[in-house]
């Protein structure tokens, strides 16, 4: 019998043994759209409905213009109004304001003569994150508003010409967290379940106590692993593709590249996901340890050490070296790429490279270590 024959056996008794494994098929299918749902909805940096109050010192159509473009933007809702510093420092202690806009007096007829006058935006700051997200908010709708005021001061009293920018944001014009979270999303969830599901595959025949009969087959350690990954790998990726389209009509994903390199590049990465899952699995001798070294060493990196939440620009020089061996920062530059900005492999060969090589470099370990188990 020829290795791929062998394999091909092996990749049959796998199957029927997945079949039969409820735990295996629930770790496949349903919780990588259970992932989808709870982290796509939860996890997200787009803020809505931010607390404001507002200290109106003018009161004239300047001012209410400026509250009405914060009220109209969908990021402020306006739930005080302070008269004194005092109000203003009780609203903030007490966190029923999370943002005050103070005008101060003579605003409209600054404006209306274009002479430079200041608004004051407080912020609270006991969350970075939100704060720093609610300050840019502020400062972008009140620049916006000194757009404005200047062009018509200018057209009432020309004053020769003026510079003016306007940005142009590609593949996201509307700053959507979701664009940027919902790939990091499918590659953390294609690389959990794929590592963890093989992982248990090899040490399930040491528990079971069929691994010594698996020894004395004719097999082999490598048609052996092979056949071990064949089954996995028909499953992951077809739950990996499902997530994709189910990205796309929840949380309206954009589709501006290739299927058929988008499934390449999917493939190609649950290749060594599955294989790092199998040489875990070949160093493990029970399903628990197996399962808890999966986790950590799939769940950690992925989503600290990959660019999908934290920037690897902004890590210290060492753990941008430590990336480099994270296959999820090659997947993430790839797939939004082909989903996001519709390029050809030709643009993230290299990424493609690097993928290709952490696929053969840890499946041949695997192999090595099941080979070294079977003398």
């Amino acid at each position: 019998m020829t290795p791929f024959w062998k394999a091909l056996a092996v990749a049959h008794k796998e199957l029927r043994q997945i079949q039969r494994d409820r735990r295996t098929l629930l770790i496949l299918l349903f919780v990588p759209a259970f992932f989808l749902l709870v982290y796509g909805y939860a996890l997200n940096f787009d803020i809505r409905h931010v607390r404001l109050a507002v200290q109106d010192n003018d009161r004239s159509a300047a001012s209410r213009e400026l509250i009405s473009a914060f009220l109209n933007s969908g990021y402020f809702d306006l739930v005080a109004e302070a008269m004194t510093p005092a109000a203003i420092d009780r609203l903030i202690d007490r966190d029923d304001a999370r943002a005050v806009l103070v005008i101060p007096a003579r605003f409209g007829a600054d404006v209306a003569v274009g002479r430079p006058t200041a608004v004051q935006f407080i912020v609270n700051g006991d969350n970075a994150n939100t704060a720093t997200t609610v300050v840019s908010y502020g400062v972008s709708l009140i620049s916006a508003q000194s757009a404005r005021a200047e062009v018509q001061a200018r057209l009432a009293s020309p004053a020769g010409p003026m510079l003016s920018v306007e940005p142009r944001v590609w593949y996201n014009p509307e700053l959507r967290s979701a664009l940027f979270l919902v790939p990091g999303l499918i590659a953390y969830i294609a690389m959990l379940t794929a590592v963890v599901s093989t992982a248990l595959s090899i040490v399930r025949e040491k528990e079971a106590g069929t691994m010594e009969q698996v020894r004395m087959s004719p097999v082999g350690p490598v048609p052996y692993v092979l056949g071990k990954t064949a089954p996995y790998f028909v499953v992951s990726l077809a739950s990996s593709m499902s997530i994709v389209v189910a990205a796309m009509l929840l949380f309206d994903l954009p589709m501006r590249g290739s299927w058929v390199v988008l499934v390449g590049v999917v493939s190609l990465f649950l290749v060594g996901a599955l294989a790092f899952g199998l040489l875990i699995s070949s160093i493990a001798d029970t399903q628990q340890v197996a399962f808890q070294v999966a986790l950590l060493t799939s769940f950690l990196p992925t989503l600290m050490l990959s660019g999908f939440i934290f920037p690897i620009a902004s890590m210290p020089t060492f753990l941008q070296v430590v990336t480099y061996a994270v296959p999820a920062r090659y997947f993430l530059v790839a797939l939004r790429g082909v989903v996001l900005k519709g390029v050809g492999p030709a643009v993230f060969w290299q990424d493609l490279v690097a993928l290709a090589v952490f696929a053969v470099v840890i499946l041949g370990l695997a192999s090595l270590r099941v080979k070294r188990q079977w003398a």
